[in-house]
């Protein structure tokens, strides 16, 4: 059998077998697809395919993903290096004679053309958005104070939207009284609402069990229980006249999830990005400031309060305390305290000797 477009059709079986080995490794989807489209999209751009590509070529993409409006953060730059470092390697692995397959096609065989001189170095723990912080308590209060009054603005008009408005106030409650990730947030279901022995006055309420925790790279969502903590103890009330009184309403009958549209289906983290986004602006907050930042405050907090970091740490489910020191960034008040007692505890025995 003779290719009408051999290249093309050579290149076509390379994807199929990286992604192939990346499904073997139990990689999601999610990860493996925007890999094969980087792939197209790089192959495009440098005009010729796998076995043709030179270091000049990853330069001048690079050059081309920092111009214009559309200029791209350093940390997606190097993602992108790194998943053509990735291809290469597995087409100059042996075990998968492509080389030799390209040699003998194409009399010419691929190379490594990613190296630490033309890519991207990971030199800094954190390369967020400078903008991403932690919500002050006053941006807190603000937000959950027009979450609140959103309710029973559209509640005294008659119109539709009360349920819904109640709906993604507490699920932005929820996300801050227990640090949770996005995901964690909307997958959970009634059922991960546990209760805690300690504090049986909170009923069903005492902690979140996560069952979708951020896993590592190919393997499974990762679980474990937040605890209901006693400042934010307010959270029961909500989560109790949301469980028992607003969700009833949607008749949900065997759906288990906690969080319902108004058409009983499962909310979706791009769907609750996207009403974050327009409550934020309409409580005319930092634009910076994403329904992730509250996790952020969460992990600040919860320091500030004076919790152990090994506590901090379980609860938002990392798995170094070096993570959860990235996610901390303490008041100025807080560390004007702490100054004071430092101060206190050197300075003032020595005036009493």
């Amino acid at each position: 059998m003779v290719h009408l477009d051999e290249q093309a059709a050579v290149f076509e079986a390379m994807q199929v077998g990286w992604e192939r080995q990346q499904k073997s490794r139990m990689l999601a989807d999610a990860t493996i697809e925007p890999r094969i489209g980087l792939l197209r999209r790089f192959t495009e751009f440098a005009g010729s395919f796998p076995w043709e590509w030179n270091a000049g070529d990853v330069e001048d993409f690079t050059v081309s993903l920092m111009s214009g409006n559309s200029r791209l953060a350093p940390s997606t730059i190097r993602g992108y290096h790194l998943t053509l470092r990735m291809f290469c390697d597995y087409l100059l692995d042996g075990r998968y004679g492509w080389t030799t397959e390209c040699e003998q096609r194409f009399a010419a065989i691929p190379s490594q053309v990613c190296h630490d001189f033309n890519t991207v170095a990971h030199l800094s723990e954190y390369e967020g958005r400078p903008g991403r912080r932690p919500f002050t308590y006053d941006e807190l209060q603000h937000l959950f104070d027009f979450l609140d009054t959103r309710v029973e603005r559209v509640q005294r008009s008659g119109r539709k939207g009360a349920w819904a408005a109640l709906r993604d106030a507490q699920m932005i409650k929820t996300c801050y009284a227990y640090g949770l990730r996005r995901r964690e947030l909307c997958n959970l279901d009634v059922a991960d609402l546990r209760p805690n022995p300690h504090m049986r006055q909170w009923g069903s309420y005492g902690a979140v069990h996560v069952r979708y925790g951020k896993g590592v790279r190919g393997g499974t969502p990762r679980r474990r229980t937040v605890l209901t903590v006693p400042e934010f103890d307010w959270a029961v009330d909500g989560l109790r006249q949301w469980v028992e009184q607003a969700r009833p309403l949607l008749e949900p009958g065997t759906r288990d999830a906690l969080w319902l549209t108004e058409r009983g289906q499962r909310i979706s983290v791009k769907t609750m990005d996207h009403r974050f986004a327009w409550l934020r602006e309409q409580a005319g907050l930092d634009a910076d400031l994403s329904l992730h930042c509250l996790r952020h405050s969460y992990v600040t907090h919860l320091i500030e309060f004076g919790y152990p970091e090994r506590f901090v740490t379980e609860q938002v489910g990392h798995s170094y305390a070096s993570t959860t020191a990235i996610y901390t960034s303490v008041s100025n008040d807080f560390k004007t305290k702490t100054l004071k007692a430092a101060l206190a505890r050197v300075y003032e025995p020595r005036e009493d000797r």
